[in-house]
C-alpha cells in the first residue's frame, strides 16, 4: 500500500505497526497546543502557534553544527518574516516554491535572538486569513489540533499523520466493524469505532479525542475483562482433586509457628479451604502488604493437601508445586518449608537453572542435600517428592508430576490458564491455583489484570512488629545517619544499601553521573564509612551460585552491609536486618520503595529506612514524602496510579495493557462497568460464539499479548 524505504521499514517495525490495523491503532500520545494563529511579528520564543504565509524561499543545507540534513525556508505574512527548519526531510524543499501559500503550525523557537519555526506541520493553502489590515479573520483557533505520535529513527509524527490521512483517503473506514454493540456505545455515551478513529487522529476541537481517548480505553478494559472471565470458564469447566483437610492435623501443624494466626491470616485459610473442597479447580489471589505472612498461609495449604490422600487411592499422593520468580527467593521458600515440615514424613524438592536439592538428606535428617535434577525429576514423577520448589524452571516439559493437586505462584502475575496447563500432565484434572502478591494493587488494576481469580486479602500484620520509621534525607544529613546506622551495626543488627545501577556509567553520559551504582558504593563504605564492618555485594549479574554464598553469609550475620540492587526487592527474608539506606530512591516506583521499605519490617526489633533522592524534582519529591507519611501498601498504590500512572507499577506492559488502557484504570466507574458488560456477554455466550468480532479480537490479543 505504501512504498517504504529500508530505514522507515525497520522504524515501523519498532514501533510495532505491521498492518493498516496496526497504523490506525497507534494512537497520539497528545496534541500539539496550538493556541491560536498569530502573525509573525506577534510570536515569541516557546510558544506553540499556527503562521500562515508566503514562502519568499526555500533551500536543504546541513545543520548548525552537525552533517544532519535540513531544510531552511523563509516565510513572510505582511508584518514580518521567519524562518522554518525541518530536521531529516530534506524533501519537504520540493513543497515550498517561492510564491506558494502555506499554514505551519509548531513551535517558535530561539537562537541567538533569531526566531524560527522547528519541524513545524505544513499545508498549502489557497489564500491566507488575512486582509489588507493584517487582520485575522475566519481563523478558529480550537479547530486546530495536531497529533503527536511515539516516534523512531525514519518514522515521525508528520510520517504517521499523513499515512494514516492516505489510508482514510483510500475509504479504509467504510470496512471497518465495531465489535462492541450500538447498545453498550449509547449505555456509556462513547463514540463508534469510525468515529473515535477519525476523531483521535484528526480531532477537529479538544472534546473529540477525549471522547475518543475515552472508548478506545473502555475497549480495552472492556476486551480484557472478556478474556479474564472467558478464561475463569474455560478454567472451572475441568475437575480438580476435592481435597478435605484434617482438621486436627491442620492444628498440629499450626501450633509449630511461635506465633498465633493473625485474623487476615485465619480468614485466607478458611477461604482457601473451602475453594479445595470443591471438584472445580481453586483460581484465587492472595494479595497482602509486606510481611504480612502470606508465606505462612500458602505453607498451611501446601500441608493440608500433602497430607491428604484422595479418599478412593486411586491417585495415590497429592504433590504441591510452588514457584518463584528469583532463584534467591526459590532458595529462601526452601529453607523456610524445611523449618516448616521439619520432622514430619514429607519430603521437599528444589529446582532452578541452578541445580536441584532435596529435603531430608539421607546424611543429615535435619538439612538438605544437591542431587542430579533427573534423580530429583524422576521422585517427582513417581509421587516420592510430594512439595517441589522453584523458579520457571518447573514448568519445562521435562518436569512431570504424579498428581499435582496445588500449585501456588509467587509474585508472577503472568503466570496463566497456559502455564498452569504446563504444570500438569493430565488434560482433565487441573491443579488448584493460588497466586500471592506483595506488590501493592490499586482495586481497579486488580479487578481488571485477576477478573479470573478470586481475590482474598490479607490486611493486618504479626503481632509485635513495629512501623517502619521512614526518613527523607539530605545531603547534610548523610553523616548524621551514617552514624545512626552505626550505632545500630554495633547492637548487631544488619542493613540494606540500595542503588539504582550496578556500576558506574560512562563518563560521558551525564544525565547519569548523579546515579549512585552498587560497585562504588560499596567500594565507598567499606573503605570510607564502615571500614571495621564487612560489606556484601548482590546484583543480578552475578552467578546463582555467587549470589547464594552472599545471601547465605548476610543470613548468618558474617556480612553486616549489603549493597545491591532492587534484586532484594521481593520476599527476601532476613530478621536481623533493620535498616534500609535506599540511593536515587526516586528512580524507583512508590510500589517497589514499599517492597524494598519490607526487607527490614522482619522482626519485633524496630526497622529505618533512609530515602536519598538525586533530583529536586517537586513531583518526585511529593512521592518520596507520600511514602514517609504512609504505612500502608495499598493507599500508596492508589497514589501511585494517580501520580506516574502505569509506570510505577511496573509499567502498565507488564499487565499487557497500554497507557491509553491504564488511563482508563484509574477511573473505578469505567472498570465496573466493562466488567459488568463482560460479565453478561460470558453469562450467555461463555465462549462468544455469538459474538464472533470480539472473539477474533481477543484471540489476536491472546496472540500479541501475555494476558495473564
Amino acid at each position: 500500500m505504501f512504498r517504504l524505504t529500508p530505514t522507515q521499514k525497520v522504524g515501523l517495525t519498532k514501533l510495532g505497526i505491521a498492518t493498516v490495523n496496526d497504523l490506525l491503532y497507534y494512537f497520539p500520545t497528545r496534541y500539539s497546543n496550538i493556541a491560536e494563529v498569530k502573525l509573525i511579528r506577534d510570536l515569541t520564543a516557546g510558544e506553540n502557534t499556527i503562521v500562515y504565509g508566503r514562502v519568499v524561499s526555500a533551500k536543504t543545507a546541513k545543520g548548525f553544527h552537525s552533517k544532519i540534513p535540513m531544510t531552511e525556508a523563509v516565510i513572510e505574512d505582511g508584518t514580518g518574516k521567519i524562518k522554518a527548519i525541518w530536521f531529516h526531510q530534506a524533501y519537504i524543499a520540493k513543497q515550498l516554491e517561492p510564491d506558494t501559500m502555506v499554514k505551519l503550525a509548531g513551535r517558535v523557537e530561539d537562537r541567538k535572538g533569531v526566531l524560527y519555526l522547528a519541524n513545524p506541520e505544513l499545508e498549502k493553502t489557497k489564500e491566507l486569513p488575512i486582509d489588507a489590515g493584517h487582520s485575522l479573520f475566519g481563523a478558529d483557533a480550537a479547530a486546530f489540533f495536531y497529533p503527536v505520535y511515539p516516534e523512531t529513527k525514519g518514522i515521525t509524527s508528520r510520517f504517521l499523520y499523513h499515512h494514516i490521512q492516505k489510508v482514510f483517503s483510500m475509504g479504509v473506514l467504510g470496512q471497518v466493524v465495531d465489535p462492541i454493540s450500538e447498545e453498550i456505545l449509547t449505555c456509556y455515551h462513547l463514540p463508534s469505532l469510525r468515529t473515535a478513529l477519525v476523531w483521535i487522529h484528526t480531532p477537529q476541537k479538544e472534546g473529540d479525542a477525549q471522547a475518543a481517548r475515552k472508548r478506545f480505553a473502555f475497549e480495552e478494559v472492556f476486551m480484557i475483562q472478556l478474556a479474564r472471565q472467558r478464561d475463569r470458564v474455560a478454567f472451572e469447566s475441568h475437575d480438580a482433586f476435592t481435597i478435605i483437610p484434617d482438621s486436627v492435623a491442620l492444628l498440629r501443624f499450626i501450633d509449630r509457628f511461635p506465633f498465633t494466626p493473625t485474623d487476615s491470616q485465619s480468614s485466607a485459610l478458611e477461604s482457601i479451604f473451602a475453594d479445595l473442597k470443591k471438584g472445580t479447580p481453586m483460581a484465587r489471589l492472595l494479595e497482602g502488604d509486606v510481611g504480612s505472612g502470606k508465606t505462612f498461609v500458602a505453607a498451611t495449604a501446601a500441608y493440608a493437601v500433602v497430607a491428604t490422600a484422595p479418599r478412593d487411592n486411586k491417585h495415590g499422593n497429592l504433590q504441591v508445586a510452588y514457584m518463584a520468580p528469583t532463584e534467591i527467593l526459590a532458595e529462601q521458600h526452601f529453607k523456610s518449608f524445611i523449618e516448616y515440615f521439619k520432622d514430619l514424613p514429607i519430603q521437599i524438592g528444589l529446582l532452578t537453572g541452578s541445580g536441584a536439592k532435596k529435603f531430608p538428606s539421607k546424611v543429615d535428617p535435619a538439612g538438605a542435600t544437591a542431587i542430579s535434577k533427573p534423580q530429583l525429576l524422576k521422585w517427582v514423577a513417581d509421587g516420592t517428592i510430594p512439595i517441589l520448589i522453584g523458579t520457571h524452571a518447573l514448568i519445562e516439559k521435562s518436569v512431570q508430576f504424579k498428581n499435582l493437586a496445588l500449585a501456588i505462584v509467587d509474585e508472577q502475575h503472568r503466570f496463566g490458564t497456559r502455564q498452569r496447563g504446563k504444570l500438569t500432565k493430565k488434560d482433565t484434572v487441573l491443579p488448584h491455583f493460588l497466586s500471592m502478591t506483595a506488590t501493592p494493587i490499586p482495586r481497579t488494576l486488580a479487578l481488571t489484570i485477576y477478573g479470573n481469580l478470586d481475590l482474598t486479602v490479607i490486611d493486618e500484620m504479626p503481632r509485635g512488629r513495629l512501623p517502619v520509621k521512614t526518613e527523607l534525607i539530605t545531603p547534610s544529613a548523610r553523616k548524621k545517619m551514617e552514624e545512626e546506622i552505626r550505632t545500630e551495626l554495633r547492637r548487631g543488627r544488619q542493613a540494606y544499601v540500595i542503588c539504582p545501577r550496578i556500576d558506574e556509567p560512562d563518563p560521558e553520559k551525564a544525565l547519569a553521573l548523579n546515579v549512585k551504582s552498587v560497585t562504588a558504593e560499596a567500594e565507598r563504605i567499606a573503605t570510607n564509612v564502615f571500614p571495621e564492618f564487612e560489606v556484601g555485594v548482590l546484583h543480578g549479574k552475578m552467578k546463582p551460585s555467587e549470589k547464594e554464598w552472599v545471601m547465605a553469609e548476610f543470613t548468618k550475620g558474617t556480612i553486616h552491609i549489603l549493597v545491591a540492587t532492587s534484586v532484594v526487592e521481593v520476599g527476601v527474608n532476613v530478621p536481623n536486618a533493620t535498616m534500609i539506606v535506599i540511593e536515587g530512591a526516586e528512580r524507583f516506583g512508590l510500589a517497589q520503595l514499599h517492597q524494598l521499605r519490607g526487607r527490614v519490617l522482619r522482626s519485633t526489633h524496630q526497622p529505618y529506612c533512609y530515602l536519598f533522592a538525586s533530583t529536586d524534582n517537586e513531583t518526585s519529591i511529593k512521592r518520596l514524602k507520600a511514602l514517609v507519611s504512609s504505612k500502608n501498601g495499598f493507599e500508596l498504590a492508589e497514589l501511585d496510579l494517580m501520580l506516574r500512572g502505569s509506570g510505577e507499577l511496573g509499567g502498565g506492559k507488564q499487565w499487557g495493557i497500554s497507557d491509553l488502557g491504564m488511563e482508563a484504570i484509574k477511573n473505578i466507574k469505567m472498570v465496573e462497568a466493562a466488567r459488568t458488560e463482560a460479565s453478561n456477554i460470558i453469562t450467555i455466550d461463555p465462549d462468544l460464539t455469538k459474538h464472533p468480532l470480539l472473539r477474533a479480537r481477543i484471540e489476536a490479543s491472546h496472540r500479541d499479548t501475555h494476558w495473564e
